[in-house]
């Protein structure tokens, strides 16, 4: 299986981006993982917010093949403990799943197209954190999620 993850808007912070380089090098140990960023939408002080989100929607989409399990991070979606997101990778991987494609969609959310392709929705908290610091903890949390199926040490009980 491969993971992707494709995020609207480019992460600024030196320092996340040099913890989300280290946790995507450890993935790629258990799974080839791809981290793809869509450019944030120019002028998007001329947009509503419902233009903005079908504009994001339309180049999430351009992204997506028919064969990709797309799955979006929403606030409104399932909730998981860790070792519970650790079982739902290992039934899209025992389900035959090529590719498994996760979201993080702009500050509006996502267009009806974009949760109509999806097969689901992931929360990660009720809280709501930056664009930048989500995309560090959906790495972590995938490959804290390959250490507990590996039954290796990084995640205590």
């Amino acid at each position: 299986m491969n993971i992707r993850l494709i995020a609207v808007g480019k992460t600024d912070s030196k320092p996340l981006l040099a913890l989300m380089e280290d946790y995507i090098k450890r993935l790629n140990f258990y799974v080839k993982f791809d981290l793809e960023i869509i450019p944030d939408i120019k002028n998007v002080k001329n947009l509503s917010q419902s233009q903005q989100k079908q504009k994001e929607g339309e180049l999430i989409l351009s992204k997506i093949t028919p064969t990709d399990y797309l799955i979006l991070l929403d606030e409104n979606g399932k909730d998981f403990t860790s070792v519970g997101f650790s079982q739902e990778l290992q039934k899209r991987m025992n389900a035959g799943i090529k590719t498994l494609v996760f979201v993080i969609g702009g500050p509006y959310g996502f267009s009806p197209e974009v949760y109509n392709a999806s097969k689901g929705k992931i929360s990660f908290s009720k809280m709501t954190f930056s664009h930048q610091m989500i995309r560090l903890f959906v790495i972590e949390q995938l490959y804290r999620g390959f250490t507990i199926l590996a039954n290796e040490p990084y995640h205590h009980q």
